[in-house]
């Protein structure tokens, strides 16, 4: 059963195609009615040459162009257009004869001027296709441009999904790592039978709710990431002690700029986990500064001389990848090292920020 849209669709068409073929009947009676007043005679001509026109038209256009021009098959289409060009002008000469015999009974002179020479009609006919072949391919041009337009809009979809979902997959590997790590901590308080273990597990707790309620969005606060890397370090602490020695230096933090879940994390955890204990001591330097819609993080870890052993880790790999994507040309990233430290430097700019109405 043909749905409703499509039949007022279809209806839509045949009355256009009726509108435009009165309208050629129309400029036929008014063409070859110059300089005669015998306006039976025009009509009754021009009406006997629209099948004509009508038949070469929609051959051209329903069957010539849209299956060898559009196809790019030009050297049929050549062929069958001078086929075309062929029978339709037998047809012409005909309705030549059609208006001398029948409508002027032999009689030359009773014919309407217009109509005395077969290159009129054939002007007449040939031009009423090249309009009706030029609004065709118009039309053509148009859907595909339509279409084009629609298959690229589904393949930015399509890429923006890969995207996010690559994105969730980073942000999965993120974290089965962070908590590998902080667990293997934990554990080793528990044997210990360790007082610190009640604080470390509220600790936990708090990574937990981090990692559960804030990192599945795009964008988080600032503040909430740096209070999450607070009390991450402060897990560390209690696990190195006073083995540990570290700095923290966050400066101009704007409660408005946003920045995505568990950027900086890895970092951090990388420079407990590779960081190396020289003279009994880990020694690690960060700062945060949040200055004109930019952000320069960095933070390094002490490391012994000479030492080849790979610091990136799953982490750091999968950082620079959500960087990547999130901050694409918005970002640097530095990793160096020197004889002492391991050394990270990471700037970001055009910063996202949310305000607040009062």
């Amino acid at each position: 059963m043909i749905s409703k849209d499509i039949l007022l669709k279809k209806l839509a068409t045949l009355l256009l195609h009726s509108i435009f073929w009165v309208t050629v009947l129309f400029a036929y009676t008014y063409f070859f009615g110059y300089n005669t007043e015998d306006i039976n005679y025009v009509f009754s001509f021009s009406l006997f040459l629209m099948p004509v026109t009508i038949g070469t038209t929609y051959t051209v256009t329903d069957i010539l162009i849209p299956k060898y021009l559009i196809k790019e098959r030009y050297g049929l289409f050549l062929l069958y257009c001078i086929y075309t060009i062929i029978v339709s002008a037998f047809f012409i000469v005909i309705s030549f004869f059609y208006g001398l015999i029948f409508l002027s009974s032999l009689k030359y002179e009773g014919m309407a001027p217009m109509t005395r020479s077969p290159f009129f009609l054939f002007v007449a006919v040939y031009f009423v296709v090249f309009i009706a072949s030029a609004l065709n391919l118009a039309q053509h041009n148009y859907k595909s441009t339509t279409a084009n337009q629609a298959l690229q809009n589904k393949i930015l979809e399509a890429q923006l999904k890969l995207k996010e979902q690559e994105l969730n997959y980073l942000k999965m590997q993120i974290h089965p790592h962070f908590l590998f790590n902080t667990l293997n901590t934990l554990y080793g308080f528990a044997l210990k039978k360790s007082e610190d273990a009640p604080e470390m597990i509220l600790k936990l707790s708090n990574l937990l709710d981090y990692l559960l309620y804030q990192s599945d969005k795009p964008l988080v606060q600032l503040q909430e990431e740096i209070n999450h890397i607070q009390d991450y370090v402060a897990l560390e602490k209690m696990r190195f002690r006073d083995v540990l020695d570290i700095s923290l230096d966050f400066q101009n933090i704007d409660d408005n700029i946003q920045v995505a879940p568990m950027l900086f994390i890895p970092f951090v955890e990388n420079s407990f986990k590779h960081g190396q204990i020289i003279d009994q001591k880990l020694s690690i330097q960060m700062s945060l500064v949040c200055m004109d819609n930019e952000i320069n993080f960095s933070i390094k870890n002490t490391i012994l001389p000479n030492n080849e052993k790979d610091h990136t880790g799953i982490g750091l790999s999968n950082i620079r990848k959500r960087l990547a994507l999130v901050y694409k040309e918005n970002h640097t990233l530095e990793i160096t090292t020197n004889e002492h430290w391991f050394i990270v430097k990471l700037h970001l700019k055009n910063i996202k920020t949310t305000t607040y109405e009062s």
